[in-house]
């Protein structure tokens, strides 16, 4: 077996954990290495032999890894250390917010180039695999329409934007379908559907006693690419009442194709590709572990610079190699 692919995990929430677990599944990689913001010595995690750094140590083991996950937040974490840390290492992110995706691809794809790095940003479903299954749809039907619906589930960066905002201790924040818009699509119908039409948010608060509720509720309703293009529900609970009741991580969706083929468009098409999926966090992780696996072997090949899934050819996410593919999947 060849030497296995080093990896090493930056963040240690459920992202992170997500992708301890996603290793345990990879025998042609290896942990070997957390970082944290944190005290290294109060992380605690479930690979104990691994070792834990301080992020400022980061520098000093860039000979020692060959991809770094980084399993920060959307908001404030990655749009800083995607760049930063793509100038000593290959990386993966989960960059997800949509609107700056093209600035962040700049940021980083300057900072790699200079260094001869690789770094993949906004992996996971979405953005990432439904990414793929649009890029797919349009290309085969190129008359056309595409729709994409998220949930219902949890939405992380969602989450953990409501989780910033001053006076909140807590939050989980629901995306979900809307029900009339999904099957108006299914019937083939073409509808022309803005984002309010689409989705709805509800958001699970808990706030600190002496917090201003209106407040919290109005800047969550009016925060750009998050929450302000949507009709959103905004509830305050309890601590208790979160751990009971919205302690799981679900998530899914789905992504259609609705296109037509013939002299005049008589034949009828629909392309459907959905997921649901018991843990956000860990599917999440499995897919940047498969980009991981990318990275490493596009960087062996001299490509530098920053990349998306569109970027990566797609027998290089699988351990298999190209004569295993053809014989088992072609």
């Amino acid at each position: 077996m060849k030497n296995p692919i080093r990896i090493a995990i930056l963040g240690y929430g459920n992202l992170g954990r997500g992708t301890e677990l996603a290793l345990r599944n990879c025998p042609d990689m290896k942990l070997v290495a957390f970082f944290t913001r944190r005290d290294p010595a109060s992380l605690k995690t479930l690979s104990p032999d691994v070792p834990v750094y301080s992020v400022d140590k980061a520098e000093e083991l860039k000979d020692e890894i060959d991809v770094i996950v980084l399993c920060g937040g959307s908001a404030t974490d990655l749009p800083e250390q995607s760049p930063k840390y793509a100038k000593y290492f290959n990386i993966v992110d989960s960059f997800d917010t949509h609107a700056k995706i093209p600035e962040h691809f700049e940021n980083c794809d300057k900072s790699a180039k200079e260094s001869g790095k690789t770094a993949l940003i906004s992996a996971g479903w979405d953005p990432g695999m439904f990414s793929l299954m649009r890029l797919l749809g349009g290309a085969i039907l190129p008359q056309g329409k595409d729709y994409t619906f998220w949930g219902k589930g949890v939405s992380q960066g969602h989450s953990d934007a409501i989780r910033r905002i001053e006076g909140v201790l807590d939050a989980k924040q629901y995306t979900i379908p809307v029900p009339e818009a999904l099957e108006r699509v299914r019937s083939g119908e073409n509808p022309e559907l803005n984002t309010r039409e689409k989705h709805t948010r509800e958001c699970f608060v808990v706030a600190a006693p002496d917090a201003d509720k209106a407040r919290i509720e109005q800047e969550i309703k009016t925060m750009p690419n998050y929450f302000a293009d949507y009709d959103t529900t905004v509830h305050f609970i309890s601590k208790e009442e979160l751990i009971r009741d919205h302690s799981g991580i679900p998530h899914g969706g789905f992504v259609m194709r609705s296109g037509e083929t013939g002299i005049n468009g008589e034949t009828k098409h629909m392309i459907e590709y959905s997921l649901r999926l018991g843990s956000n966090p860990e599917f999440t992780a499995s897919v940047l572990i498969c980009c991981a696996r990318a990275v490493y072997r596009m960087n062996s090949e001299g490509f530098t610079g920053a990349k998306t899934i569109f970027d990566v050819p797609p027998a290089y996410f699988s351990p298999k190699s190209g004569e295993e593919l053809r014989k088992e999947l072609l």
